[in-house]
């Protein structure tokens, strides 16, 4: 069975909104045969990428980067998975105060590295979600479900 991970970083209230939305749609009835397994950007391991056939990233921007629990996530499994994850789909959403581009711009780097594939459009919010911003991220969730589906 094709395996999701999804690595998040959960510090406040709209984040756990979007990471809720991203998790009900990767989980709908709709997309069927997708285990998924959910990890704090802290807890992830390498093992974990290792046996997932795509992810699902989500995290704050802190002062223009993304969060540190992410960059660490991204420092421990870089090298051990490097050549072995090349190819795999991937998408994420970023919750800032006011600025997001930072971010997004070291997600991007970062993931371009790795090799892996954006599967679906990135979902970037500040302020407080709204519906469409939750929506986007229910889509986002059920995208990447269905890419491995």
């Amino acid at each position: 069975m094709p395996r999701l991970l999804i690595v998040h970083h959960t510090p406040s209230p709209n984040l756990q909104a979007m990471f809720e939305a991203a998790v009900s749609g990767a989980t709908t009835d709709e997309i069927e045969g997708v285990e998924v397994v959910r990890r704090p950007a802290l807890g992830a391991t390498a093992p974990d990428v290792l046996d997932a056939d795509g992810y699902l990233l989500g995290t704050p921007a802190n002062l223009g980067y993304m969060s540190g629990a992410l960059k660490h996530f991204f420092d421990q499994v870089y090298y051990p998975c490097l050549d072995a994850t090349r190819g795999r789909p991937f998408g994420y959403y970023v919750h800032g105060g006011s600025d997001v581009t930072g971010a997004v711009r070291a997600i991007e780097s970062i993931t371009t590295g790795l090799g892996w594939e954006q599967a679906a459009a990135t979902v970037t919010v500040t302020g407080e979600p709204t519906k469409a911003d939750l929506e986007a991220c229910w889509e986002l969730g059920a995208t990447i479900a269905a890419t491995l589906s």
